[in-house]
């Protein structure tokens, strides 16, 4: 009652300037009192000498009497008026006729400054006390409530990490039924941090966890608390918080925390950072004297290294739940799920694909899936069969093939035994990855490739198994240094000698695989993160040991060129039908390179399929070169 009050008051006394002003600006008008007279009075009054002055504007004529007093009158045609005047020494004055506007016109033309200036005043007022989501409502959150009817999501669409989705489980029997945990005295768990690589699943929790929990579900990302406005950041804060004790109870999602939860004091400057501003209030909100009952916070980020390690703590991230790759059994369910949405062959089984895809999350899973269908979907067929996934696999860990790139003769024989020279390492290395695929096709960025897959998930590597890998690496150049000569090797070992010195220096200062080096780690300050550390920080690597390293790593490198020369001149022979064979057939499998070693040619019929191609259909898009038509299975 007291505002509106104030309101009614505010109001008159807006009202009582408007008409002062209104009047103000009127009362400047001359010739405000003027009497109307008739024409005839006007002549005679001219033909007497009482008219000293007159204005004439078209029809319209103004002027004064001798004495002072101002008149108006309408003239008609009247042709001898101007002389009539002269010859009276009356005082003339002309102007152009004005066009006639309309009364109500002419009142909205003189009074819309002064309405566009109220209107523009109401409105300032009214944004600053309405506030959210206007002008003046920066500090507003910008979570968004989840629509559980558009895209509903629930655990049974989750496959391949039952650890985690276990852990959120219990968080959702929770809000559904408090006291059956409460009931021996537990309390509700402030928050949990879902930790893993991209692509594995992390946001698929949380809108499995919306879609499965009765309550309210607030999603957000962390790059929307922070903009240019300082303390915008902050006051966005404390308004989630406070719209989450209003829909008590609650889940509250912040996608990439780290964006807003980075380590503080990480800049150069010091000062007043608006990205730490956010964080203390965050960092408040979720432990601090007030408590959030019913209001619980799930965190997702892929780089938990960067965090603070206050929001880190039990009692504000009370889980921290880790999202890992998935083995083959989890990537065996997450195929399952994908493919319910496709057409596959009845023939077709996803524990092939899942043993050939170890290091796979579950994004580049669906990526597989989609892709595999799109290619039996160029193809024109009816289903998606296990040919078409090991194609889209070879896609997605390549690159899509160039076979239009021209090559000459002497290219593709370069090439054919430079990965004939990995593949033969590959064989006679007993603790490498057997080989999957070996081509000479232009694929991705790579003129050619000898792909190994390991035949099961591994979780460390040995000694032997790095030293083989380097062998592998340098194999390619060794051979065509045999074959061509030292004056005609060619650039492509260039990723080669890249990876093989890379590995190397792991194993030098990461791995302590260097009984000179010692058991100590070197290879702290690569991968700082934050450019203030960096400086701060010392490094404690004299140059006697950086030296020791390089002639470490330079030993390393050289041992595997050794044994790699030792491979090739001892097996010679079968290098030269290696690289025949990638001549003739440009791509072979692992099986097949070991049938040539052998004496067995290749089976390279078409893959046959009991399933019948569906009908071709016309495409809109012109097709590009000479390309042919593929063949349906």
């Amino acid at each position: 009652m007291k505002n509106f009050s104030k309101n009614i008051v505010l109001w008159i006394i807006i009202g009582l300037l408007l008409v002062a002003l209104f009047n103000l600006f009127q009362g400047t008008s001359s010739n405000r009192n003027a009497s109307n007279i008739s024409f005839s009075d006007f002549i005679v009054a001219v033909e007497s000498g009482n008219v000293s002055e007159v204005n004439i504007r078209g029809n319209n004529v103004e002027g004064y009497f001798e004495d002072g007093r101002p008149f108006t009158t309408y003239s008609p045609n009247y042709p001898d008026m101007v002389e009539k005047l002269n010859s009276s020494g009356v005082k003339i004055t002309a102007e152009p006729s004005d066009r006639a506007m309309h009364p109500i016109l002419s009142i909205l033309l003189s009074w819309f400054p002064m309405l566009l200036l109220i209107g523009v005043w109401i409105f300032f007022m009214r944004q600053m006390q309405g506030g959210g989501g206007k002008a003046m409502g920066f500090g507003k959150s910008k979570a968004k409530l989840l629509n559980e009817a558009v895209g509903k999501v629930t655990f049974d669409d989750v496959a391949g990490i039952d650890e985690a989705k276990q852990e959120l489980e219990e968080v959702v029997e929770f809000l559904k039924d408090p006291k059956k945990f409460s009931r021996l005295g537990g309390k509700i768990p402030t928050g949990a941090l879902l930790v893993g690589p991209p692509g594995t699943g992390k946001t698929l929790l949380a809108r499995a966890i919306a879609g499965e929990a009765n309550v309210p579900f607030f999603s957000i990302s962390g790059s929307d608390f922070v903009e240019m406005f300082v303390g915008v950041g902050a006051s966005r804060v404390r308004d989630m918080f406070e719209q989450g004790k209003k829909n008590s109870p609650c889940i509250i999602f912040i996608d990439e925390i780290d964006a807003v939860g980075r380590h503080r004091g990480a800049g150069l400057g010091g000062g007043n950072d608006e990205r730490e501003q956010t964080l203390n209030q965050l960092l408040v909100e979720m432990d601090g004297f007030e408590a959030n009952a019913g209001v619980i916070i799930i965190a997702a980020t892929n780089r938990p290294d960067v965090l603070d390690p206050a929001l880190l703590r039990p009692g504000r991230f009370d889980r921290q739940i880790t999202v890992s790759n998935p083995d083959i059994i989890g990537r065996d369910k997450i195929l399952k799920v994908h493919i319910k949405k496709i057409k596959v062959s009845p023939k077709f089984d996803s524990k092939i694909i899942a043993r050939g895809t170890p290091g796979f999350s579950g994004a580049d899973l669906a990526n597989l899936v989609n892709e595999a269908a799109l290619l039996a979907s160029r193809k024109n067929k009816r289903l998606v069969t296990l040919e078409d996934f090991e194609s889209a696999k070879d896609k997605v860990m390549l690159g899509a093939e160039r076979r239009s790139m021209v090559m000459t003769e002497e290219e593709k024989e370069t090439t054919a035994y430079h990965e004939a020279g990995h593949a033969l390492a590959n064989i006679y290395c007993k603790e490498t990855d057997p080989i999957y695929k070996s081509s000479i096709i232009p694929t991705g960025r790579a003129l050619g490739y000898v792909m190994s897959v390991p035949e099961r998930d591994k979780i460390h590597q040995k000694k032997d198994e790095l030293e083989g890998q380097l062998v592998q690496m340098v194999a390619a150049r060794i051979a065509e240094e045999i074959i061509f000569g030292k004056e005609k090797v060619a650039t492509g070992a260039m990723g080669d000698i890249q990876q093989a010195t890379s590995l190397a220096r792991k194993m030098v200062t990461e791995f302590g695989f260097s009984e000179k080096v010692g058991f100590i780690r070197y290879n702290n300050n690569q991968e700082e993160v934050f450019l203030g550390h960096s400086v701060t920080q010392s490094k404690n690597l004299s140059d006697e040991t950086a030296q020791l390293i390089d002639e470490e790593v330079k030993r390393l490198i050289d041992e595997a060129k050794t044994k790699a020369k030792k491979i090739i001149m001892d097996h010679i022979d079968e290098l030269h039908i290696i690289a025949k064979g990638l001549l003739e057939y440009e791509t072979l499998t692992g099986d097949e390179i070991n049938d040539l070693l052998k004496g067995i040619k290749p089976n390279k019929d078409d893959f046959n399929d009991d399933i019948n191609p569906g009908p071709t259909v016309a495409s809109s898009v012109p097709k590009t070169g000479n390309t042919p038509t593929p063949q349906t299975n």
